[in-house]
């Protein structure tokens, strides 16, 4: 029996059931900007295809630099006006945002499977980890405000589509919850739906939020470089980043720059390999489409027979397809490893890479076969790709030294310590990195020598918010620390030293 969309899970029931939850913000073929507390229908849009099946979905509304700083402008409007409200109100209207996230929580859910191709788990999961992340801050902000002032102007926030509940919404929550109004971007690729029904809780409970759409060309002057902005947040890739770098006109505005890295495994004195395949599998999640996910391994030269003897059968029990297709409609939808990649431009990248890598010397480990993948007859699969490994990867390739952000590993072998921890620094700074062995006096010696935030010894690292810190070395983080504490830190002004890893010579008053 062929596989088919479950019923009430194609992309028209789903848009029929944010239109129904917020005619303000959905109209019958377009969604809308929230500015200045209103829901506008401005902006050019145009179809976008779904990376499910290629289903066209409407786009981004694209605002141009003038209207953008008319929307920052509300923005410095709402920012003077929150400034002003209590704490108690603020986590009161906190709170019932969060209310009305768990109340729409499988709406947005779906929403994220159509447009950025989480499996159902993954969506569901990136909304709860939202809602028990700023849950936890509501617990905790009365003791972190002590002594502190919201920053002057409001927080601008430019992040990926790959997480927009639990590293955007989640950030802007706190951010408010600390005093200051927000701005928030929209990313071109996918999540515009997803983040408006999200808006729409925030709107709803009184909160001072802006949501807007556009290129980044045409919004960096406004959400960047704006002299009324009062810190920015911004989440993506090491060129864009460096971009937001270099247009900010003064380097002693609030800033946090998260960037990528070539997160990595090092695997040296190494026994335990049934507890390691239980660690690459879960890492496979969302086509390792993370900012923590791990695509290099550096082997101990001895080890690689039993290293590959563990990965392959991990690679051959993930499942992967169409997060909605199921064999009968009263089956429940899939625990699927991944589902496609962010769009078939990506899928067709992540291909040309693979070959790239072998034209120039890599050795073709493995090309696994999108065929093998959860299909409906017919559909599009453009925007899927299969695992893929290269052994030896060359120094000249393109991914030698950063992420693929996709399912495409790569192996170096190496003889000595020093080869080990070199390999792992490959791309000047990471967020996290481990280790793999049986020696823990090892890991304890050589963790200090890498180039990652968070070092992990026989286990993965994670973003991680709440107690932990969060941040990157060298190119993959500027500008404040965050997580817990921090986070409030860094959007707001006191006595504490601001922590972070800020550019040379550079100096963040609190005051």
């Amino acid at each position: 029996m062929g596989l088919t969309i479950k019923t009430g899970t194609a992309w028209s029931d789903v848009f029929s059931r944010a239109q129904s939850i917020a005619p303000e913000a959905f109209e019958s073929d377009r969604i809308c900007n929230l500015v200045n507390g209103d829901w506008l229908k401005i902006g050019d849009t145009s179809p976008h295809a779904s990376p499910l099946d290629g289903t066209l979905i409407p786009g981004p509304p694209l605002l141009t630099g003038e209207q953008a700083f008319d929307a920052m402008s509300g923005a410095v409007r709402q920012d003077k006006e929150w400034s002003k409200v209590s704490l108690d109100e603020r986590k009161s209207r906190v709170a019932e945002s969060l209310r009305l996230l768990r109340e729409f929580r499988d709406t947005v859910a779906l929403l994220l499977m159509w447009e950025i191709g989480k499996p159902w788990s993954t969506a569901c999961a990136d909304v709860d980890r939202c809602i028990d992340g700023v849950e936890w801050y509501l617990t905790q902000i009365d003791r972190q405000m002590e002594n502190r002032t919201p920053l002057d102007g409001p927080v601008s926030n430019i992040a990926s589509w790959n997480y927009p509940l639990s590293v955007l919404v989640h950030a802007e929550l706190v951010q408010m919850l600390a005093g200051n109004a927000v701005i928030a971007k929209t990313p071109t690729q996918g999540g515009f739906h997803a983040l408006t029904l999200a808006h729409v809780c925030m709107a709803r409970a009184g909160l001072p939020v802006t949501l807007v759409s556009g290129s980044g060309a045409a919004l960096s002057d406004a959400l960047i470089s704006s002299p009324e902005l009062g810190a920015l947040a911004f989440v993506g890739g090491r060129s864009n980043g460096r971009k937001v770098a270099t247009t900010l006109a003064d380097f002693r505005r609030r800033h946090i720059l998260e960037q990528e890295g070539l997160n990595a495994w090092g695997i040296w004195n190494y026994s335990q390999w049934d507890d390691l395949a239980v660690h690459l599998k879960k890492g496979f999640e969302y086509a390792k489409q993370r900012c923590t996910a791990y695509p290099r391994y550096v082997i101990q030269r001895d080890l690689l027979p039993a290293f590959l003897e563990m990965y392959f059968p991990v690679v051959n029990s993930l499942t992967f397809g169409h997060p909605c297709a199921v064999e009968n409609d009263s089956d429940p939808l899939p625990e699927l490893s991944f589902g496609p990649v962010i769009q078939r431009s990506k899928a067709e990248s992540l291909r040309a890479l693979f070959d790239e890598a072998v034209k120039t010397g890599g050795i073709p480990l493995l090309r696994d076969h999108v065929e093998r993948g959860r299909f409906i007859e017919g559909q599009d699969t453009s925007a899927y790709v299969a695992p893929a490994c290269v052994l030896s990867p060359p120094s000249g390739w393109a991914l030698h030294h950063s992420e693929p952000f996709g399912p495409l590993d790569s192996i170096v072998v190496v003889d000595t310590e020093a080869e080990l921890i070199a390999a792992m620094n490959a791309s000047n700074g990471s967020l996290v990195a481990s280790l793999a062995t049986d020696d823990l006096n090892f890991a304890e010696r050589i963790k200090e020598d890498l180039q990652a935030f968070k070092v992990g010894i026989n286990k993965p690292r994670s973003r991680g918010d709440r107690e932990e810190v969060f941040g990157g070395r060298g190119s993959s983080w500027k500008g404040a620390f965050v997580g817990g504490d921090l986070l409030v830190d860094a959007v707001t002004h006191g006595e504490r030293p601001l922590y972070g890893n800020f550019p040379e010579g550079s100096r963040y008053p609190q005051t």
